[in-house]
Parts: structure tokens; C-alpha cells; sequence
């Protein structure tokens, strides 16, 4: 009899620690292109900033959810006024930030008070230009009141812009980063990696993750080694080019997923020539959009024809209002008195994208008698001197940010474009919430934008994710900038 009991028990054990060993993983390394130049959201433009902190580590009032719906995040309900114009937020209780502070209704006010202060750094200052207070009402309650009904503030308040900081440590999230997610911020070994670990503390539902480490590889061609040998095991924005290494491996799973980033030649609207009408014209009609997306995007972009996604409700298509025309756009150079060409720079990012297309945009200019000097530069490189001192001609990025038309009537923007009558729309635009007459407004600013010519549009990047097969949770689609990590976790 206790020799039974002996067996019995040794194979209790055994099972047990072959559970064990099955258990599934809590930890994950995901591969990044781009390190973010601080990690604050409050104060950068970096798409780098979000992809790593919103949803993980920052919160907002609300947040945007994986299809771009609007979700209750520290805020649990709220209630509009009749008159559109007084937004009353009922708050989370017991909620409190990674340094051990307790978040109330003041930490809003703080935020909300400092991204619309005069001297606010905030990258989307925009988003809070309606608001006329922020009142606190009691610790779990806050009153916003607007200047004028805005249709699209609760979305607004989505933004990794709009996450809610401490007065105790917003002056340090650049370099230590405190907020009230279900992740908190553990180290970043800067050209390497930022490591999150998951919050003992944390409000809501756990993470099921205990470790995020987000690796920094900004070589394309690295991507498949790293995957095929499981020291990173998702790229959720993987490079098309490597896709046929890939999509037929049953170790990893391939989803092709839309964006909101809008991919453009940006062009400086008020340097010469490309403050002429015709000139920005020439270079619309000299793109070859197909042949860009076939060489910069494996052929999975989809083409614009000004700045809106494809993917929302409000796209008009404008792709043919510049057809590919050679002998068009050398016409319109002529008009402008350039009928021998010119020379100009094209400033390139690191992206895939970017570096291909670029080259490929080169040619197709060089056709018309543009001749491009490219110049790559990294990241801090273009965020300093193309994106803030507007110190360029050309240049290509993807504009990420969700529902952005209205960047074109920024006056400090890099495009220095100028419209009053795009500017009016726009203004329009935030007093209406009539989804039929925002939709009228909308449709109108992208025909502005298209018969300007004020950058050349491209195509909406897409989103190729691959990760390892038993991986769950990640984000098909990026209708934000963001790898949200809070449902994310392998299955056993």
C-alpha cells in the first residue's frame, strides 16, 4: 500500500511540474523601428512615444479602442449637457499612479490645464482649444466646459496627448515615465530597448503579461532573423518587403490590418518654387502612386488622394484628380517658368517606406526635370529639422494620427501652407456636431487639400503584423498610434 502511495505521489509531482513546464509565457519582446526621442506623450509628436506608453503605462479620460470606437478609461461615465457644451466626468475611485500618489479629479484639472496653457508643450495643443474651464466638482468628479460644442471631444480626450500626468512627476516622464496603466515603467537602455513590468497596483482588470520589453531594431532586414530565432516574437508593424519570408510559416501569424496613417511627400509650401501653384501641381501629376506602393509598400498600401483614410466613414476618393501624366506636369512646370527644371533636397526618415519610396519618387521627378538631392537623416534628425524648423523642400513621413485634416491649418506647421477658406472649414468644423454637416465639411476640406496640391498624396500605410502564432491580443488595426499590451497574452 505505501508503495502505491509512493508511485502515486511521484506521478502527482511529475504531472504537476510537466503543468509547469507547459504553463504559458508572461513575458514579451516586441520589435520597435523607431525609438522614441523621451516618453512622454504630453509633450512630443513622435508616433515612437504612443507605440510604446498609451494604454500600457499613460491613461486618459477615455481612450480609443482597437476598432477606433471611444472606450471609458479613469473616466467611468460622463453626462453632456443640452446645449452640447459641459462635459461632467465621473472618475474611477481608488485608482492610483506607479510612484504611489493617489489620482483625483485635480490630476485631470492639472493635465487639461496644462496641454491648453500658453506655454504648453503639447504637440496636439489643438485638441484642448475648446475647453473654457476644467472644474473639479469633488476628488471622483470634473466638470469641462467649452467654449462651443465640439462633436468630436470625447475622441480628443482618446489621445495619447490627452493621458492624464501627476503634478508630482510631470516634469520627469520624459526620462521616467509614472502613470496609472496596467504597465509601469522599469528601464530604457537608450539605442536598445525599453523594458515595462506589469502594475501590482493597478485599477482595473491585471494585465495577464508580467514583462513588455519593446526592442528597438530599426534594420528592416533584421526582422525575420529576430523572429525565426524567438528573440523577439512580434513585430506588429513588420516590414512588407521581408512578408514572403514569412506568411507561410506556421509559427507565425500574418495580419494585414488598416491604418490612419496617411502617407505623403510633404512638400514647403512657401519656399521657392514650391510656393507656386503649378509647381506642387507638376510634382502631383509626375507620382506614379502604383508603382510607389508596389516598391515601398509590397503593393498593400492603398492609394489617396488627400488627407483621409480610406477606412473612414468621411473619405472622399480623390485619387483621380492627378492622374499619372508625364507630359502634364512638364506643362505646368513651363507655366511656372521652369520649363528647364530645378534642383531640390528630399530629406528622408529611416522607415521603409520613407527610404524606398524615396528613391522611387526620385526617378519618377527626375522624369519631369526635378532633379532630388536625397539626404537621410534619422529621426531626431527630422523631428529637429524638418518637422520644427521646417528647414527642408521635400521630405516623407505617414501622419499616423487619427482624424488630423485639421494640421493643415496650423500656422506653425511644417507644410506652411495657407488657406483662409481651409482655415474657416476647419473652424466650422469644431462648433458642428451634425454628423451630416461635419461629413459636408469634411468632404469639402479634402477637395481644398487635393486641388492645393499642398503635398503630394500617396497611400495609406498599412499595418503588417507578425508575431508568433500563440501570441493573442495584439491589434489587427492601428486606428491610433499604439501597441496596447492590455489584452495581450499566449495561450498554453
Amino acid at each position: 500500500m505505501r508503495l502505491w502511495k509512493t508511485i502515486l505521489a511521484a506521478a502527482a509531482l511529475s504531472l504537476a511540474a510537466g503543468t509547469s513546464v507547459f504553463a504559458a509565457r508572461t513575458d514579451l519582446v516586441i520589435g520597435i523601428p523607431l525609438e522614441p526621442p523621451h516618453l512622454d506623450p504630453t509633450a512630443g509628436a513622435a508616433a515612437a512615444i504612443d507605440e510604446v506608453l498609451y494604454a500600457n503605462v499613460f491613461e486618459g479620460l477615455t481612450r480609443i479602442g482597437p476598432n477606433g470606437e471611444v472606450l471609458p478609461d479613469l473616466a467611468e461615465s460622463w453626462t453632456i449637457s443640452d446645449d452640447g457644451k459641459v462635459y461632467t466626468f465621473k472618475l474611477h475611485t481608488g485608482v492610483k499612479f506607479h510612484d504611489g500618489t493617489d489620482f483625483d479629479a485635480s490630476d485631470v484639472k492639472f493635465s487639461l490645464d496644462r496641454a491648453r496653457a500658453d506655454n504648453s508643450v503639447n504637440a496636439q495643443k489643438g485638441l484642448f482649444a475648446a475647453i473654457d474651464a476644467v472644474d473639479v466638482v469633488d476628488p471622483a468628479t470634473v466638470k469641462v466646459t467649452l467654449k462651443n460644442p465640439q462633436g468630436s471631444f470625447l475622441y480628443n480626450m482618446g489621445w495619447g496627448d490627452a493621458v492624464i500626468v501627476a503634478p508630482e512627476s510631470a516634469e520627469t516622464n520624459k526620462e521616467k515615465p509614472v502613470g496609472t496603466g496596467p504597465f509601469k515603467f522599469q528601464s530604457w537602455a537608450k539605442g536598445s530597448s525599453i523594458t515595462l513590468v506589469k502594475s501590482d497596483t493597478y485599477w482595473g482588470t491585471p494585465a495577464s503579461l508580467d514583462k513588455a520589453e519593446f526592442r528597438i531594431v530599426p534594420d528592416a532586414a533584421a526582422y525575420v532573423p529576430a523572429l525565426l530565432s524567438g528573440d523577439i516574437q512580434a513585430f506588429p508593424f513588420f516590414d512588407p518587403d521581408s512578408l514572403a519570408q514569412v506568411k507561410d510559416d506556421p509559427r507565425f501569424k500574418v495580419v494585414v490590418g488598416s491604418t490612419e496613417g496617411e502617407t505623403i511627400l510633404s512638400i514647403n509650401n512657401k519656399k521657392p518654387p514650391f510656393d507656386k501653384l503649378q509647381v506642387r501641381q507638376a510634382i502631383s501629376y509626375a507620382l506614379d502612386r502604383k508603382a510607389i506602393i508596389d516598391g515601398a509598400s509590397a503593393g498593400l498600401g492603398q492609394p489617396i488622394g488627400s488627407h483621409m483614410s480610406p477606412a473612414n466613414k468621411d473619405y472622399v476618393d480623390l485619387t483621380g484628380r492627378y492622374p499619372h501624366d508625364v507630359a502634364k506636369a512638364k506643362e505646368l512646370l513651363k507655366e511656372a517658368g521652369l520649363e528647364k527644371g530645378f534642383k531640390a533636397t528630399l530629406k528622408l526618415p529611416p522607415p521603409g517606406y520613407a527610404r524606398l519610396g524615396g528613391e522611387i519618387i526620385a526617378s519618377q521627378l527626375r522624369d519631369v526635370g526635378i532633379d532630388l538631392e536625397i539626404i537621410p537623416v534619422e529621426w531626431a534628425q527630422w523631428l529637429d529639422q524638418v518637422f520644427t524648423k521646417k528647414d527642408y523642400d521635400l521630405t516623407i513621413v505617414s501622419h499616423t494620427e487619427p482624424n488630423d485634416i485639421d494640421i493643415y491649418s496650423r500656422k506653425d506647421y511644417y507644410f506652411n501652407y495657407d488657406n483662409p477658406a481651409f482655415d474657416k472649414l476647419i473652424a466650422d468644423l469644431g462648433v458642428t456636431s451634425d454628423e451630416a454637416k461635419r461629413k459636408e465639411l469634411l468632404g469639402q476640406a479634402q477637395k481644398i487639400l487635393a486641388d492645393d496640391a499642398v503635398v503630394g498624396f500617396l497611400y495609406e500605410l498599412p499595418k503588417v503584423g507578425v508575431w508568433d502564432a500563440k501570441l493573442q491580443g495584439l491589434w489587427e488595426n492601428a486606428p491610433i498610434q499604439a501597441n496596447d499590451l492590455t489584452k495581450v497574452k499566449w495561450s498554453e
